[in-house]
């Protein structure tokens, strides 16, 4: 193996590790010490949707690099493309039900004071993880009778080969809306909207700092004002973490939407290389924003 390719192999081992640990964590320290909430459900189902490509897909693929080996078999190439688009679109709407969750908790702690919110529901969130497992299941399961190797067992290439190119169009175009395109609309209004309430709040918090006199306030006008901004900071700094990962979220998605592109015009290694590559960087930094956000990046399980 040249260096190069030690280079890239060592890169994506490192990348696949990190992923698996910090994805775990995050599942493990989701899980909930008496009753389930619906924000620990959804991190719980980020962190599942995420090792499933660093198990199955991530793994795999680096250790045939180390290798220069694909010893998983052709057949293991459809199981290889299933587990990599089911992870990837469940991750996606995962992603946007967070920042839909948070979007909806700080507008609730601002306006409401910090009343329920309708995703507070943990039946409702549960629909809505069920019906994006079903979509993920519907675009991932052709992949099956599609994905086959390329006949050289020194390489890990995969290929997909649809019976006609109006099929294959057709599914790209469903696959880029109902998968992608819908989804990144949502996490970025709802990241615009954080971004906006986090701003406005600040305002209020600096003009109540300035105006406020406390010879002319009671106790319990400052109680109150001082728990009310207990809560805004609480869960602003969970909030600023969803906007960090709409951000890295939307950088990855518009460079891998590039590469999906341009990999469909024309075949090239590099550029399915660089596609898994994207993906994989992804899944390694998001569960270590998510839980320096919610204040679990610890070593306390319980």
């Amino acid at each position: 193996m040249q260096v190069q390719d030690w280079v890239d192999s060592s890169i994506r081992a490192f990348f696949c590790l990190t992923g698996i640990t910090g994805n775990f964590w995050l599942g493990l320290r989701s899980l909930p010490k008496s009753q389930l909430r619906p924000n620990d459900l959804l991190f719980i189902n980020l962190a599942v949707s995420n090792l499933i490509t660093n198990c199955l897909v991530d793994l795999p693929d680096t250790l045939a690099q180390f290798v220069n080996n694909w010893f998983m078999g052709r057949n293991y190439c459809g199981v290889l493309q299933f587990s990599s688009d089911l992870s990837e679109t469940s991750s996606i709407f995962s992603t946007m039900f967070i920042s839909m969750y948070w979007h909806q908790k700080l507008v609730g702690s601002t306006k409401r004071g910090g009343g329920p919110v309708q995703m507070d529901n943990l039946r409702l969130v549960t629909v809505y993880l069920a019906g994006s497992w079903s979509v993920a299941l519907m675009f991932s399961v052709p992949h099956f009778f599609i994905a086959e190797h390329d006949g050289n067992e020194s390489l890990e290439v995969c290929e997909e080969r649809f019976p006609t190119l109006a099929e294959k169009r057709t599914y790209d175009g469903l696959y880029l809306l109902l998968a992608n395109v819908l989804p990144l609309v949502g996490i970025t209004y709802a990241s615009v909207q954080i971004v906006l309430v986090l701003l406005q709040s600040q305002k209020r918090v600096m003009d109540l700092s300035k105006g406020t006199n406390p010879a002319n306030n009671n106790s319990g006008t400052q109680a109150t004002g001082t728990k009310a901004k207990a809560v805004n900071n609480s869960q602003a700094r969970a909030a600023k973490s969803v906007v960090a990962v709409a951000t890295i979220f939307i950088i990855c998605w518009f460079s891998h939407l590039v590469l999906r592109i341009y990999s469909s015009f024309r075949n090239s290694i590099l550029a399915v290389k660089l596609t898994n590559f994207i993906g994989a960087s992804y899944t390694c930094f998001v569960p270590y924003v998510y839980l320096y956000g919610v204040k679990k990046l610890d070593c306390s399980c319980w």
